[in-house]
């Protein structure tokens, strides 16, 4: 090989190898059946030190690989402290990765991630998840060619094999499901009539929406039900109130009332649903660094709620009405107020994801109205200690 032509993994440093690391994957995969890139602001919400608020207790290192000069693939290598903490075990993480369909580039990514963990201490790497499990979490299995939504990765068929070929094993899938909002979705009857609710009311079962002259207390409410809900599920981390206030920073321009479905048993919070818009419905055209004047389109769409699908990114039940009928209803009346309401808002389709696919009373109850998912993803494991 010429040298020129050589390999090489170069550990991010510097303002211009972030950004290059940020716009990577639209010039990878730009012109892949299936791949719209999302927005670099976005991405840098959710990977800069500076704006992630996984930085407040963890710590990362981003990788490059070059050959020729030009950038091939990237990966980032992540040791969260809170995770070790709630899992009570040594885990460190990789995510963020995209490459060239060249394996040779994957397992060098791969390595290097595993070596920088190694060096930190870890006896076990996991991923993908960017930056951890509340971020963005999987390799794309199946799905390449299913509408793209608000935070849910993209990645190319190539990659799943590869990773497997580099030593690494399955450690979970979770599912991501599109359902239809309309009159069909409506009369699914996940819950019988007489349990239904009316005019946001039954017995002491009350439901309401979003307060946005108090969207931080009701952002708390949020974590707080969704901590409750999670703490015993695979690879759950906590969400912190520094990252609850920056997803709030994030998407209070986008939401409405509407969004947040919080039923109340006797006045507490029992249960939560929030929706979000899906960005890339009114940014999907525009590229990942639009133009002035795609700029002042997206404004314009996003000041019209030009949307017409959204994402369920947080469902939970109070440990309070755990193991109680009442609990084992609230899923499915959170999930029938957000159909309910979707009569007054533009979308035409949710998705519901992630999804583990050991959550079978989850999956049976979406199942009811979209009987198989639309995307797979799939978390890693490799021991570090062989």
């Amino acid at each position: 090989m010429n040298q020129a032509d050589q390999l090489v993994i170069i550990p991010v440093a510097g303002r211009r190898q972030m950004s290059l690391f940020l716009q990577l994957p639209r010039r990878l995969y730009a012109g892949l059946p299936g791949y719209v890139p999302p927005l670099d602001m976005e991405q840098k919400d959710l990977l800069h030190p500076a704006k992630s608020g996984f930085f407040g207790h963890g710590r990362a290192q981003y990788f490059l690989a070059m050959r020729a000069g030009r950038p091939v693939g990237r990966i980032s290598a992540h040791v969260d402290d809170l995770a070790i903490e709630t899992l009570g075990e040594k885990i460190g993480f990789f995510g963020a990765l995209d490459a060239i369909d060249d394996l040779a580039v994957v397992s060098a990514l791969l390595d290097a991630a595993c070596a920088w963990l190694r060096a930190q201490g870890m006896p076990l790497a996991r991923g993908p998840m960017t930056l951890n499990s509340n971020g963005e979490l999987g390799m794309m299995v199946d799905g390449q060619h299913a509408p793209p939504m608000i935070a849910m990765p993209w990645h190319p068929h190539w990659l799943p094999a590869m990773i497997e070929a580099c030593g690494f094993a399955k450690a979970m899938d979770f599912l991501a499901y599109q359902m239809e909002i309309g009159p069909a979705a409506e009369q699914a009857h996940l819950v019988p009539a007489s349990l239904r609710m009316g005019e946001g009311k039954l017995g002491d079962v009350t439901t309401r929406g979003m307060r946005r002259r108090q969207i931080a207390e009701d952002g708390e409410i949020l974590r707080r039900l969704y901590n409750e809900a999670w703490r015993n599920n695979w690879g759950f981390v906590p969400l912190t109130a520094d990252e609850m206030r920056g997803m709030i920073a994030q998407m209070k321009p986008i939401l409405k009332s509407e969004h947040l479905v919080l039923i109340e048993h006797k006045g507490e919070p029992a249960a939560v649903a929030l929706v979000v818009p899906n960005l890339y419905d009114v940014a999907g055209d525009l590229g990942g660094a639009p133009s002035p004047l795609g700029w002042i389109k997206l404004g314009g769409r996003l000041l019209r709620h030009r949307f017409h699908s959204a994402r369920v990114i947080l469902l939970g039940v109070s440990s309070k009405v755990e193991g109680t009928a009442l609990g084992a209803m609230l899923p499915a009346l959170a999930i029938t107020e957000l159909m309910r309401r979707g009569r007054s808002l533009p979308y035409r389709m949710v998705e519901m994801g992630w999804i583990l696919e050991t959550n079978m009373p989850v999956r049976r109850l979406i199942e009811r109205l979209a009987p198989e998912p639309c995307k797979r993803y799939r978390v890693y494991d490799r021991s570090l200690t062989d």
